[in-house]
């Protein structure tokens, strides 16, 4: 049976998701940083960390966003079969919902209309927006402002099968290196393995949505996720790239079918205050 759903709830629960992603960190993100604090050897580390959980209290007793970088808006929106939209185009709509979250918000408009000439958008439109579409008559929704700080640090290697998962573990700690201080850790790491060049860099973006205290369904990528944090965490960098054992607070890695002859795999890496708000309509 089709259900209608008017785009204009789409646009409110955008705007809104905007306000709450920038201004309250999520619960399995705190639950990180307190594990974090417990975790750190370094008493400049758990100092620093301590810090940060003071710049989160702070934030949510005087409803100023978490990070001066409100970031670029990035949309998953997984769109039921069976869902027909009514009144203003969806795209549209997303985005009119953006603008109002980050004006009405108070939010830092970062986007510019074009990436030479650089002029701002003033809204923060236009959204960076991925569409799938999914059994059912519901909307699921996934926001995540991603700073750039932590965004430029970004890797695509598009490496040989012969590589292997030894290459695999070296690109994510080549990654993970050369961003050092640069991407705010304690970090959050996403890995996309498979694909094509596009679809592992879609694939490391996801992950960074999914909960921090969840692991691959698939046993080798977990044990992956797990070797992985162990490794980075003995690489020094610490909390505020000023040493410690605490670089990062979680890998979360996503795989996708490839070619016989590739083996692509894109980093993508957010800082501590990894945001994202889910909601289903």
């Amino acid at each position: 049976m089709i259900r209608e759903l008017d785009t204009a709830i789409i646009t409110e629960n955008i705007k809104e998701m905007c306000i709450e992603a920038n201004h309250y960190l999520s619960e399995d993100m705190k639950q990180a940083l307190d594990q974090a604090k417990v975790w750190e050897e370094s008493e400049l580390g758990k100092k620093i960390l301590n810090q940060l959980e003071s710049n989160l209290e702070i934030a949510d007793k005087e409803m100023i966003p978490i990070c001066q970088d409100t970031g670029m808006a990035v949309v998953f929106i997984e769109v039921g079969q069976d869902v027909h939209f009514t009144g203003e185009n969806i795209e549209e709509a997303i985005n009119e919902g953006v603008r109002r979250g980050y004006t009405e918000g108070y939010l830092r408009k970062s986007v510019v209309s074009d990436p030479i000439e650089r002029v701002n958008t003033k809204d923060n439109t236009p959204a960076i927006i991925h569409y799938s579409i999914v059994p059912g008559d519901k909307v699921k929704i996934t926001l995540a402002p991603k700073g750039f700080g932590s965004e430029n640090m970004s890797r695509v290697f598009m490496l040989k099968p012969a590589d292997g998962i030894e290459g695999v573990k070296n690109a994510i700690l080549t990654a993970v290196k050369d961003a050092g201080p640069n991407a705010c850790p304690p970090m959050v790491v996403g890995a996309g393995i498979g694909g094509t060049f596009e679809k592992c860099a879609l694939l490391s973006k996801k992950a960074l949505t999914r909960e921090v205290n969840c692991h691959s369904e698939i046993e080798w990528v977990a044990n992956l996720e797990k070797e992985m944090l162990e490794k980075i965490n003995r690489l020094g960098i610490g909390p505020g790239g000023l040493g410690g054992t605490t670089t990062a607070l979680a890998v979360n890695i996503n795989t996708y079918p490839t070619h016989i002859a590739g083996l692509p795999v894109a980093i993508n890496i957010c800082c501590h205050v990894n945001r994202h708000s889910v909601r289903e309509i």
